[in-house]
């Protein structure tokens, strides 16, 4: 069994060596690459690394809509969950050169005034309807949804 110190001193040799990038990258033998040298064609990642990467896209994409949006967390648990999805799917303020839901701004206001069914409507002529398929009949059919009392 490795002791922790040689864990941490390998752990600081492969990163010398391999060197630590946040991106994927192609390798000099040409295969896709990222983090501290993770050869992404042959192995992949765990469905538990999977999960962990998706807590934090979720962490960062509440926070994104806690700062742009801070009326999201009044609604009710569906439309807080369609306000994710959409978030996590479109981006709200990460990347900023391609996060898109906050030029939603009409499907957003009727979502904020809580007329649900009218931005639901207002999604079905979007680029992004068509673009996603199913992912949009899902959250347009959760935005209808009656609100619980």
């Amino acid at each position: 069994m490795m002791s922790a110190e040689t864990h941490e001193t390998i752990q600081d040799q492969l990163l010398r060596h391999e060197g630590l990038r946040r991106f994927p990258y192609k390798d000099s033998a040409g295969k896709w690459t990222i983090g501290v040298g993770r050869n992404l064609d042959e192995v992949g990642i765990t469905k538990n690394e999977a999960l962990y990467l998706l807590d934090n896209d979720l962490g960062r994409v509440r926070a994104e809509l806690d700062q742009a949006l801070p009326w999201w967390r009044e609604l009710d648990l569906i439309r807080q969950q369609v306000m994710i999805d959409l978030g996590f799917n479109l981006g709200v303020l990460t990347p900023p050169e391609t996060a898109k839901l906050l030029t939603f701004t009409h499907t957003l206001d009727l979502i904020k005034s809580g007329r649900y069914a009218a931005a639901a409507e207002n999604l079905t002529k979007t680029k992004w309807h068509s673009d996603v398929g199913v992912r949009a009949l899902e959250l347009e059919a959760m935005l209808r949804m009656p609100v619980e009392t």
